[in-house]
């Protein structure tokens, strides 16, 4: 099958938004615009700390959003849109065999190269289609994340949503927060419990390669 490029990297921005402009209080901690991630070092695409997500997406989430508020969580996005360039970026540094700087806090019992092989890293991310969204909960009380019994981005089977060998609590607050995303109209994934794409997603064909930044909608 012959591959569209230009599809995948399209880069027109009129079907995105700001996340912040449709769900005002969201908590944005953006890893991969800073240095604590699985890299080590401010990922390619990334130009502000901003969630970025098609405008259908960042709908469904208010309703996520308005969900949670409810019951007294807030949402808390570590990562949304996410260029094409990046993922790139993801692959150089699966090539690279001497960096392995991060790999006692993301993946200290795997090899670089099973994160591919084992679909915590994707050589395709649906990030990059702009309706996928990485996320989890704050607890309005404390104002702490919720414990879901593994850090975002460690790429672990304890990581699997519907891995029993966490608490009970733990548990229940993974499918608290997937519940309420598969209701409003998100799937998740297998392997990690804080990844959701749009099951209806408005282009399951297109790979965007714009830069995360605001500049887009001042």
């Amino acid at each position: 099958m012959e591959i569209d490029y230009k599809r995948m990297a399209e880069t027109d921005t009129s079907g995105f938004v700001l996340l912040a402009d449709y769900v005002p209080a969201v908590v944005q901690e953006i890893r991969y615009y800073s240095t604590y991630n699985f890299i080590g070092d401010r990922v390619d695409g990334y130009e502000e700390p901003c969630a970025i997500l098609t405008r259908q997406a960042a709908r469904a989430l208010k309703g996520v959003s308005n969900e949670m508020n409810a019951q007294g969580y807030r949402l808390k996005v570590f990562d949304a849109y996410r260029p094409a360039a990046a993922v790139r970026h993801f692959i150089l540094w699966g090539i690279e065999d001497l960096d392995m700087r991060m790999k006692p806090f993301f993946y200290p019992d795997l090899e670089k190269q099973e994160l591919f092989a084992r679909g915590y890293i994707a050589k395709r991310s649906s990030h990059s289609r702009g309706s996928t969204v990485d996320l989890t909960l704050l607890d309005m009380r404390t104002g702490k994340e919720v414990d879901m019994g593994s850090p975002f981005d460690l790429f672990s089977e304890i990581s699997h949503p519907d891995n029993r060998n966490v608490t009970e609590e733990q548990y229940r607050n993974r499918m608290l927060l997937q519940g309420a995303m598969v209701r409003n109209g998100f799937v998740p994934l297998d392997c990690e419990w804080w990844h959701f794409t749009l099951e209806r997603e408005p282009y399951p064909d297109t790979y965007f390669d714009f830069p995360v930044s605001s500049e887009y909608w001042r």
